[in-house]
């Protein structure tokens, strides 16, 4: 199915990655902070590992917990209906669209970078996921240009 229209709020919007310890949470807690109870965010991987610290050190940096955030699956969502399905990773693109198969869904592929392929001094490594952050924060506002943050 074609995305959804730029701008457009949906309901529900449920990001996906290859681990769900990186790029999708960090999108879940940017989306969930700027919209708060406006729209209902998930995040889920099609291999789940443990939540990556650098993701939770530079969100730290924003004001966004992710210290709590427990890496799921596809076959781990509470509720597998959205309005939209982004999709961070080609991998979870696959997924994404086996998952909607059969569903009016949006789905959207959103290729961003993995920073834990960044193979230098950690500092270089942060710096890298702060990139990927500043980037997901960018695209999030452009998208869902209608929800503000908190206090604006």
């Amino acid at each position: 199915m074609e995305g959804a229209v730029p701008g457009e709020v949906p309901g529900s919007v449920l990001f996906a990655c290859t681990h769900n310890a990186i790029r999708s949470p960090m999108a879940e807690g940017i989306l969930k902070y700027l919209a708060g109870h406006k729209v209902y965010v998930d995040s889920c991987g099609v291999r789940p590992l443990g939540m990556d610290p650098f993701a939770i050190a530079v969100m730290d940096e924003i004001g966004i917990d992710l210290s709590r955030h427990a890496p799921k699956g596809f076959d781990d969502l509470e509720d597998d209906f959205f309005d939209l399905v982004i999709s961070l990773s080609p991998e979870a693109q696959h997924s994404a669209v086996e998952l909607t198969r059969t569903m009016d869904v949006a789905i959207e592929f959103w290729h961003m970078p993995d920073p834990s392929l960044v193979e230098a001094s950690r500092e270089v490594r942060l710096d890298a996921y702060r990139s990927l952050r500043d980037d997901l924060m960018r695209r999030i506002r452009r998208r869902f240009a209608a929800v503000r943050p908190p206090g604006s």
